[in-house]
């Protein structure tokens, strides 16, 4: 710093010779020129860059580039304050901006560097990613854009002459109050530092839980909250610490979707059940859309009420919702082509009532009164004879 305060001094003597707006016009020239060549030098690197196969030399030179040109405007800006200042305190005043200045610039282009490498981590040319790796990524560039702050503003604050180490102590003794006074805060916090950890879901993710009324799109995942769209685009706000007390299932993750349905045949249809079977069961085994590797089961099931009772247990290969449904639909067409190619039909609820106990009864009362009638013609003959 003291070789720094000569060269400046020299420098402020020997510019100040050639008066106070020479000196700045001839400062601010060379400041003009140095932008110009050094935008040069990075549209150069730039195109050198694209004929690379190494795609993080991109990378660091996005991220440095707009910096850099800060950097030089604030040395220039701060040599002109310099050399046109009077007096130890105004320099000293300067340094410190200038100091500050450089911290923050130096912040800003790790910032962009964490930007640009999520960016490039996640591009569709390094392949298709699952939503657990997107979400690992966007938590560690989150982590490190949080830390990178943290520590800028630690080092603004030793710049300016502000003690860091008793700021911490006193923030050692007064976390325990803050932490009382937002533990909710904290549990949110922590709730989403479990969520980017463990990945149970992420952005675009469907999910929904068995204990809460929560079903929807993932959309985004802050700190705090976590917003989730209902499927009747309402936007719903759930706070990070309930998903460490509840199940969350997550569909999007699903290897394949099922289709598992109890078709009954009519009574009178017997002799073909089996046919029957078979026939769903080859149709299944043959359909392109049906995974093959996964449980396939059709058999001849129960005696129900009313219908000969067969089910279908089977995995389609693709788990998109809209997708599933028109394989599901074609399946069931052509179960119903196959029962009816067979003479058969689908059962429906029926209800068969017995007369025949009821008939004979009937028949015994009337031989009843037949004999109550004998007998009363019987009495009255006597009668009329006494």
């Amino acid at each position: 710093m003291e070789a720094l305060n000569e060269w400046l001094a020299a420098a402020q003597a020997q510019w100040l010779g050639y008066g106070p707006l020479v000196a700045s016009g001839g400062m601010l020239l060379v400041a003009l020129l140095l932008h110009a060549l050094l935008g040069m030098v990075v549209r150069r690197l730039h195109r050198v860059a694209e004929h690379s196969n190494n795609r993080w030399d991109d990378v660091v030179i996005s991220a440095l580039e707009v910096p850099l040109r800060l950097v030089l405007w604030v040395v220039a800006i701060c040599l002109l304050l310099v050399l046109n200042a009077v007096g130890e305190g105004w320099r000293s005043a300067v340094f410190e901006a200038y100091d500050t200045a450089l911290i923050l610039l130096l912040a800003w282009f790790l910032h962009r560097l964490v930007h640009y490498s999520e960016i490039e981590l996640l591009r569709d040319e390094r392949g298709q990613r699952t939503s657990t790796d997107k979400a690992t990524v966007h938590a560690i560039a989150k982590l490190l854009r949080i830390t990178l702050w943290v520590l800028a503003a630690l080092m603004v604050l030793q710049s300016i002459g502000v003690s860091v180490s008793g700021l911490l102590a006193f923030g050692g003794i007064g976390g325990i109050a803050v932490g009382f006074a937002a533990k909710d805060l904290l549990a949110n916090f922590f709730g989403a530092m479990t969520i980017f950890l463990d990945r149970p879901f992420a952005p675009g993710d469907w999910i929904r839980s068995p204990d809460r009324e929560i079903e929807g799109t993932v959309e985004d995942i802050s700190w705090r909250l976590t917003r989730i769209r209902t499927f009747d685009q309402r936007p719903l706000y759930v706070p990070n610490a309930v998903f460490s007390q509840i199940a969350v299932e997550n569909p999007s993750r699903m290897l394949n979707r099922r289709i598992y349905e109890t078709i009954g045949l009519r009574y009178e249809d017997s002799a073909v059940m089996g046919d029957v079977v078979a026939a769903v069961r080859a149709m299944l085994e043959s359909h392109e859309a049906i995974d093959t590797g996964r449980t396939l089961i059709v058999n001849f099931v129960s005696f129900g009420p009313s219908s000969l009772d067969f089910f279908i247990y089977t995995f389609t290969k693709t788990t998109v919702w809209v997708e599933y449904h028109r394989i599901k639909q074609e399946i069931l067409l052509k179960v119903l082509e196959i029962i009816h190619d067979h003479g058969a039909d689908v059962a429906f609820p029926t209800r068969t009532l017995h007369l025949a106990q009821v008939e004979a009864d009937i028949a015994a009362g009337a031989s009843e009164g037949k004999g109550n009638g004998a007998s009363t013609d019987a009495a009255g003959t006597e009668a009329t004879r006494a």
